[in-house]
């Protein structure tokens, strides 16, 4: 009986892959439209994707092409082709631009460009342009049941943009390159106010202020611990209770100490 099963499913298999190559190669277009159709709700994107590649400039300007195009851009989305989906859903939002489905495609576009964005240690190009995307939706779509989830994928893609910015900074501090790191914070903090890697924005701001204060030649001393003793002042107003209070405190000693050599001078 097994045996028998086994057999059926095996014909099966073959009998639907066979009938999937006669319409491929097919010239019959409403066959390769109703085939693609059936195999998208199946869930088989890839083939389905394949039949409408054939077909989409056969049926421009026909009733049928928007419904074509819609079904079209969305296979390339599940196949997980963000680049393309982006581009198609793009064009299917200009070209329809009173489909019910315009919204949707619209938000697909950009969650596609979204999709493309790289690790933060990489160039951010593409993630600047897919925020760009988003918030033309958002902007559009101000009431859109899509606009949530828009606004979460721009905040995911900000924290990128924040984490490549901060990690510049830190690396300048790692490396001891104090004055590069200190105006990378400075422009971090500037750019991403509200961004939760801010306490240490200002830690490691204050330590390249403070190793560079400290390490100086005598004639640019004074004005470097002044500027580290203000950086000091910031992070203590804003952040009192910081679990880097201590190495903070330590550093305003020494600060204070090495500035009152130049106020018993003056």
């Amino acid at each position: 009986m097994k045996k028998f099963f086994y057999i059926l499913l095996v014909f099966t298999v073959l009998s639907s892959c066979s009938e999937y190559q006669k319409v491929l190669k097919a010239e019959d277009i409403a066959s390769k439209f109703k085939m693609g159709e059936d195999l998208y709700n199946e869930g088989k994107f890839a083939k389905a994707n394949r039949l409408f590649a054939q077909i989409v400039p056969n049926y421009r300007g026909k009733p049928q092409a928007e419904k074509l195009m819609y079904l079209y851009s969305n296979s390339f989305y599940e196949m997980g082709d963000y680049y393309v989906a982006g581009y198609q859903f793009e064009r299917f939002a200009s070209s329809y631009p009173n489909s019910e489905k315009q919204e949707e495609a619209s938000f697909l576009s950009a969650k596609s460009y979204s999709m493309l964005s790289p690790a933060y240690t990489k160039d951010q190009k593409q993630t600047i342009e897919a925020i760009e995307k988003l918030q033309t939706f958002i902007n559009v779509f101000p009431d859109s049941k899509y606009v949530a989830d828009a606004n979460t994928l721009v905040q995911a893609l900000d924290y990128k943009l924040e984490n490549k910015a901060y990690s510049i900074a830190k690396q300048y501090n790692t490396i001891s390159d104090f004055e590069a790191s200190i105006k990378s914070f400075d422009n971090f903090i500037f750019d991403f106010p509200g961004s939760s890697l801010r306490e240490k924005a200002l830690f490691y701001r204050l330590d390249s202020a403070y190793q560079l204060a400290m390490n100086s030649v005598e004639r640019k001393k004074e004005v470097r611990l002044k500027q580290a003793k203000d950086y000091y002042e910031s992070f203590k107003k804003s952040y009192v209770n910081s679990e880097y209070i201590s190495e903070v405190d330590n550093m305003a000693v020494e600060l204070d100490g090495a500035l009152e050599n130049y106020s018993k001078k003056s």
